[in-house]
């Protein structure tokens, strides 16, 4: 694809599509086979954010709805029928925040969170095989390099809130 625009418009700079393309080509790999994965698995990758959310957040697994958007990166409405969801499945709980009447938390049931371990356990395993043509090293030099790309990108775009992902 570079040299056919290097050949079509000599002088217009290609390199970014050895980066790219790649790039684009690997996350919708990576996410047709976690669809697959969840699939087998019985949920989908809306309810395992909320529930993997919860369950990162450790003892007693409850957050507020305003702290599960900012950790899911997902509007206060993605949220509501995130949880909406959960809660008929028999996931989760909601309810009031003590002295708070406008604060809604949302806590993880003991089947949410058998859910999520069995879960988690399968994607994870997955993710590594797929990395497993590399190194450690090479893992640990593309994490490095993956990590500065994505911080300066997001400088240049001034868009730091995805930088949340992962960190909690």
């Amino acid at each position: 694809m570079a040299a056919a625009w290097e050949r079509e418009r000599p002088g217009t700079p290609v390199s970014s599509i050895r980066i790219l393309t790649p790039i684009w080509q690997l996350a919708k790999m990576f996410g047709d086979d976690r669809r697959r994965v969840l699939a087998r698995a019985g949920v989908d990758a809306a309810t395992l954010d909320l529930l993997s959310v919860l369950r990162r957040s450790g003892p007693p697994y409850t957050l507020s709805t305003r702290e599960l958007g900012q950790r899911s990166l997902v509007t206060a409405g993605a949220v509501s029928q995130r949880v909406a969801r959960a809660e008929q499945e028999g996931l989760v709980t909601r309810g009031p925040a003590r002295g708070r009447t406008r604060t809604v938390l949302v806590t993880l049931t003991p089947a949410g969170h058998d859910l999520v371990e069995a879960t988690v356990d399968q994607v994870l395993h997955r993710d590594d095989e797929l990395v497993a043509g590399l190194t450690p090293d090479q893992q640990a030099q593309l994490t490095d390099l993956l990590e500065n790309l994505l911080t300066d990108v997001q400088r240049r775009l001034g868009d730091d809130w995805i930088g949340h992902v992962g960190q909690q």
